[in-house]
């Protein structure tokens, strides 16, 4: 049996980690796993915040009942109704009928949508507060972060913020769940492609709930995926990096993302790469599409200010991948991005065409010439790849 692992007093783990699931949501790659975090608040009242996914149900339920050692389950608080946080609910429902359902107007439909349970819920608003003893929480309703119904709740007396799906990351929590247990350094990277990839398309809304949070005396950070931040510096670290990702703001460098056929699309890369650095950019990231999975491709488009898009012409459009690219680029409504692309065709050209109708419509700050080849590079096929480098090497 798993035990419940305590952070703090009265405050417990009783999440659960997957490392069988492959895809995230069924298309997000899972090299390092993920967790699905659920905790447990003890005092006059227990509450717990947030359940898992069904399929480890029978070990969240076991860790549960260890950490509540008898006393009665009074609340479920319910900050993210996704089912890999809510998944559990229905079977916690037979084992504790009595505990009543707190969550927003919102969270409720989806409640009774889902689940088929009315009774025993209780509608919270903005700002709301429950005192349950020692502790007392106060609801911050953060709509599109990344649902509608998602809220944060936060706990007033030791500046405990139960964030849900915020401030998350993919990754598995290999024996420490606390930040000062682990290196958290492996978990950057992993926030970032989670982040741009399930929340990047919000950036609006995660400004607003960081300004509704900003006074917040923040001590524990307890996310639904990744580790617990209580560390000063990685609490810093986490919001100002969602600040930072949520103003579409880059790094200085550059990231290549081309599709190449039979290799001639990928020499045009190679030599803008190899001018950039000449040039003196250091940052830069090459993707081939085919080899790529688009999550890391996305990632690194949020984390560098240059983005170039090369494409060979397929079917009269642009290469499938790079199609389906510049597809989840635009479903992320990305801003304050440098861009230039290049392409290639056999007998007619349309992929340099579809990249300036993307640049168009994405409001992209376009530098430098494109480059289109025909067939196979020639000696002004490289020289136009040159220029097109050396112009955004001048503009960062």
């Amino acid at each position: 049996m798993l035990r419940p692992i305590e952070i703090k007093k009265d405050l417990f783990y009783v999440g659960v980690n997957d490392r069988t699931k492959e895809l995230f949501e069924g298309h997000w790659p899972l090299p390092k796993g993920v967790s699905y975090n659920s905790y447990l608040l003890k005092d006059e009242k227990c509450v717990l915040f947030d359940t898992v996914d069904i399929c480890y149900s029978d070990a969240f339920l076991q860790r549960l009942k260890k950490a509540l050692d008898g006393k009665k389950l009074d609340y479920l608080v319910i900050n993210h109704m996704e089912p890999d946080h809510s998944g559990s609910l229905g079977l916690l429902k037979t084992q504790y009928p009595d505990v009543r359902i707190i969550g927003n107007a919102r969270t409720l439909d989806m409640v009774k949508g889902y689940y088929g349970i009315e009774d025993g819920v209780t509608a919270i608003k903005d700002g709301d507060e429950l005192p349950v003893g020692v502790h007392n929480l106060k609801f911050y309703l953060t709509p599109m972060i990344h649902w509608p119904e998602t809220m944060m709740t936060y706990e007033t007396t030791h500046g405990i913020l139960f964030s849900g799906d915020a401030f998350g990351t993919f990754g598995t929590l290999d024996g420490g769940v606390v930040d000062s247990q682990l290196n958290p350094d492996k978990y950057w990277d992993e926030m970032i492609r989670y982040y741009s990839n399930i929340v990047g398309k919000f950036g609006n809304p995660v400004q607003k709930a960081l300004a509704k949070l900003g006074d917040l005396d923040l001590k524990i950070i307890c996310s639904t995926h990744g580790p617990i931040w209580t560390e000063k510096e990685n609490i810093a670290k986490v919001l100002a990096l969602y600040d930072k990702l949520s103003r579409y703001e880059g790094d200085r460098g550059v990231v290549i993302a081309y599709g190449s056929m039979y290799g001639h699309t990928e020499l045009m890369a190679e030599a803008i790469a190899a001018e950039l650095a000449a040039s003196g950019v250091k940052d830069i990231i090459l993707h081939n599409v085919s080899k790529r999975d688009l999550s890391y491709v996305i990632r690194d488009i949020f984390k560098y200010k240059v983005l170039i898009i090369g494409s060979p012409t397929y079917n009269n459009e642009l290469f499938p991948q790079i199609e389906a690219l510049v597809s989840k680029i635009q479903g992320r409504d990305m801003k304050n991005r440098i861009f230039g692309y290049f392409g290639s065709y056999t007998w007619a050209g349309a992929a340099v065409k579809r990249l300036a109708a993307f640049a168009e419509a994405s409001n992209f700050e376009v530098v430098g010439e494109p480059v289109e080849m025909k067939q196979a590079p020639t000696e002004a096929t490289i020289d136009g790849c040159i220029a097109l480098a050396r112009a955004i090497a001048a503009k960062l």
